[in-house]
This record gives structure tokens, sequence and C-alpha cells, in this order.
């Protein structure tokens, strides 16, 4: 190639392309689309933020958003111990609306942000962690027909943070219809078919009566002689789907007296005034507690008169706490290698305002190691709060009845949560119907 060529071609190689000039009406479509195209994608890398600490306006309703974002198909991380147990979240307009209009504070994040926060919460020097929540748990409650949300505080947080259940009983658990649900709910519902204990004080109570020929009615309907094997039937029912990977939670004496119903299978330890024949005299001793989730070594108090289950409950009538000092304390979790505990206690503070019930609380010496628990009342042998595993599912177990009510009694008006929007009591309720949506990951070793 001589000198002139060469150069012909290299002139021809540097040339640019040259772009066809639009006119300037496209020009503007084309500039606008693209535009469009980057806003859409910065929108996309954005985040909404719904911090759980002291600064959040609802936190009872923040769950409710949380779980309304899982109903929409849509993934939430729950970021453990940041803020107080934050939810972050792709953002949208119609997830921005919904806070306000729910009243729930959030903030919106952009990418740079939300990477930080991520780096923070997965540092191996933080104890915190990422939990992916991705399907909206199907929630189930067992109680009886005509049942009122505001006796029962899980219920009655689910109304005020707009979570949806579906109300089960003796009928549809015994046929099955709990292999629909992820979670139930039992409250202060007695397993032991004693009616509560309530025969002393309130044997000729309308309400009593009524509850007596209800549950008589609906264990001869469904063949058993007696209402404590009725329960019984349900309570192994429930074992069943828990030990197929349901999650349980109770509260009040739905808690112990699962327990003790387990314990007592094959043994008759209602009163005649419950049943029409006799306790066993040595139930205590017949008592299996290898088939107990929780308790054991505990002794049943058989007397009809004596407003009292076992001695597994801290009788809330021997207890010298006053109301203004009465407080519980949660235990502190590795995030990264115990997040199942740490899930179950996120809070915005750990020590919180304590509350009676039929059940209060949990004497230690009855606790087996197995579980595990979350929450104490310090310098006693009072446990409040605990959790478990049975074969693939869970339980836990809060005790008391309502946590805005110290001493709730019967008839009381309904608790107005929109007076306690940031019930650190109501929270853990909540942690727990949230929990079965978390992504299942290798636990560490």
């Amino acid at each position: 190639m001589n000198k002139k060529t060469e150069a012909k071609t290299v002139v021809a190689t540097a040339t640019p392309t040259v772009l066809p000039v639009l006119p300037p009406r496209v020009f503007h479509v084309v500039v606008a689309v693209l535009l469009w195209i980057l806003s859409a994608n910065a929108t996309h890398a954005q985040k909404l933020l719904i911090p759980m600490d002291v600064t959040q306006t609802d936190h009872l309703k923040s769950y409710g958003i949380a779980y309304w974002t899982l109903t929409n198909n849509k993934t939430v991380d729950w970021l453990l111990n940041y803020r107080g147990g934050s939810f972050l979240m792709d953002y949208d307009d119609a997830l921005a609306a919904e806070c306000r209009i729910r009243g729930v504070a959030f903030e919106q994040v952009d990418a740079t942000t939300s990477v930080q926060i991520y780096a923070q919460v997965q540092s191996e020097s933080n104890n915190m962690d990422v939990v992916r929540l991705e399907k909206q748990p199907r929630v189930a409650v067992y109680v009886p027909p005509g049942f009122k949300p505001w006796d029962d505080a899980v219920t009655l947080v689910m109304e005020y943070a707009e979570v949806p259940y579906t109300k089960l009983w003796d009928e549809e658990v015994l046929n099955d219809s709990l292999a629909n649900y992820d979670w139930l709910h039992v409250h202060h519902e007695d397993f032991t078919g004693q009616y509560g204990k309530f025969f002393s004080s309130f044997a000729t109570a309308p309400w009593y009566i009524q509850q007596v020929a209800l549950l008589e009615s609906t264990a001869k309907k469904m063949g058993f002689r007696k209402v404590s094997e009725l329960k019984k039937a349900v309570v192994e029912k429930i074992r069943t789907w828990i030990g197929g990977g349901g999650f349980m939670f109770a509260m009040c004496g739905a808690t112990d007296t699962f327990d003790i119903a387990q314990a007592a299978k094959n043994v008759d330890i209602c009163a005649a005034e419950f049943d029409g024949d006799p306790a066993d005299p040595a139930a205590n001793q017949k008592l299996d507690f290898t088939r107990t989730f929780a308790f054991e070594k505990f002794t049943l108090e058989l007397n009809p008169y004596i407003y009292e289950y076992s001695t597994i409950d801290c009788d809330a009538s021997l207890r010298q706490f006053d109301p203004s000092s009465d407080y519980f304390t949660l235990f502190d979790f590795s995030a990264k290698y115990d997040p199942v505990p740490t899930m179950l206690t996120q809070c915005h503070t750990n020590v919180i305002q304590g509350f009676l019930g039929q059940t209060t609380a949990f004497h230690k010496e009855f606790i087996k190691k197995s579980v595990v628990l979350l929450g104490e009342k310090e310098g006693t042998d009072e446990v409040k709060y605990i959790h478990g595993n049975f074969g693939r599912g869970t339980f836990t177990w809060y005790g008391g009845h309502d946590p805005e009510d110290y001493r709730h009694a019967v008839g009381d008006p309904p608790t107005d949560l929109s007076l306690h929007k940031n019930s650190p009591g109501y929270r853990l309720i909540l942690n727990n119907i949230l929990f079965p949506a978390a992504k299942k990951k290798k636990q560490k070793t």
C-alpha cells in the first residue's frame, strides 16, 4: 500500500458517524421518553423505610402496613435491631399514600442511603440482620361462635392494625380446617374442660350458663360424652398441625391449659361440678410430661372452687407488685445467629409494663430446658414470654390478658388502641403475626 492510499484509509476510519437530524417535534418526544425512563429507574431504586423506634407515630398500624404490602405480592425486609426493628420496602406512591392514610410515619430513602443501611445491618460488627418477609401468613383465631374481638387482645390488635383473620372453633379444627392456615391464635380458652374454673364466682351468671350450654351442645354434636374429651381431641388436632409446620401463639389461660390437657390425655382431672363425675384422685401422679410442649413437674389444682389450674401460673392473687412497678424485661439475642427469638422480641424498649390474666406468668422451675425464655420479671422466678419448637412448627406463649389493661375483669369495656398506638406489649403480639412470613434460611453454625 502506498502512502497516499494509507492516508486515505486513516482518514476514512477516523470519520465519525453522523446522526440524522430529527425534526424539532420528534426530538422533543425522544428526550421526554428518555427522561421518563431515567425517572422511573430512579423511583424504582428508592426505598420506603418505616422506622420502629420512638419516632414512629403508630407502631401497631405499621405492622398492618407490612402485612398489606405482603398481600400485594411485594416483599418486606425486616431490619432486626435497626431502629427498633424497622421495615424497608420498595417505594411506590400507593404505599406512601397508605402510610399517610393509616397515620404511619415513613421515610423515603434513596439508593445510596439504602445501600448504607443494608451495609450497617449486615455488618458483622453490629447485632443486626435482615429478614426477608415474602408471603402474608394465613391467620386463624380459635374462638367460639358469637365471639366479640374486644375481649381478646390479639383479635383486638389485628382489628386495629387491619390484619385479616378467620375464626375457627371446635368443629372446624376437628374437621381439619387448620390445614388451610399458617398461624393460629388461642387466648383464654380452657382446654381442660373446666369452663375457665369460674364456677365458684360465676356459676349463676347468665354468660357462664350460656358458655356451659354451648360447650356441652358442641361436645354432643361432635360425638363426645364430655367437654373435657372434646377439648382433648381439639388439642390433639392442634398438636398434629403444629408438628407439621404450624405456628401457634397463645395468651392468658390458653397457654398452661394446653399443656395440662396434653399431660392429662388419659386422666380425668375434672371435678363433678364440671362433668358430673369426680376427678381421678391420683390424677397428679398420672400426668405424662413427655407429651407437653413447655411445662413439666407441675401439680394440678383439682379443687373446683379455687380459681387456678396448676402451679405453673404465677397466681395474680398472691403477687405483691404494685402496677406502677410491675415490669418485665426482654432478653437480648444475636440477630445473626438467633433470628427467630430476635424477631419475636423486636421492640422500641426492652422493659415492658406487666399485666395480669387468668394465667399471668409462668414459674421458671416448671419450664422445660428446651424452651427459649423471651421475657422475664427480673429478680423473680416469673417468666412472661416463651418460645419453643415442636416437630416442624413452633409455639409462642405470652402470659397475661391485655397489655394495656393491667387488671382486666369480666365485663370491662374494650381497650381503645387508638390511645395506645405505641404499646410495646402489643408489639410483641404483632411480631408473632409477621414471624411466619419470614424466608427460611440455613442457620449459622
